[in-house]
């Protein structure tokens, strides 16, 4: 059992580095950039100092109903793969973009996304 001023072991022993919050919403945003291979919304990353990103998805959008409806919370780590070992995988590891793998696994109800940086920021 874990203190409360203790991180969570994802962070104190596994390394993970949190990089941001998504939250799913319905109402368009200035500022949203269409992302046509998910067909949905996203925009607050690049000015929240929280790292909050906000999600809008198109009614016929591929991604699972869960990421649609569920906000979810975004580590970056070092090997994609590892850090999903034993996961129970939502999205399989993706490159949503040039130098990045992305994917998408359940804990206890709650979405966890791992994101893995091959190119400089």
């Amino acid at each position: 059992m874990r203190a409360a001023h203790e991180p969570p072991p994802a962070i104190a022993r596994d390394g993970w580095r949190y990089h941001h919050m998504g939250v799913p919403t319905t109402v368009p945003r200035a500022g949203e950039r269409y992302l046509a291979q998910f067909k949905m919304f996203v925009c607050g990353y690049e000015t929240s100092p929280y790292g909050v990103e906000w999600m809008r998805f198109e009614p016929d959008s591929p991604l699972p109903a869960p990421i649609q409806s569920l906000p979810h919370i975004a580590f970056e780590v070092d090997d994609l793969d590892a850090a999903l070992a034993g996961k129970e995988v939502l999205v399989p590891p993706g490159s949503p973009s040039a130098g990045v793998r992305a994917a998408m696994f359940v804990d206890n109800g709650a979405l966890i996304e791992l994101i893995e940086f091959s190119a400089p920021r």
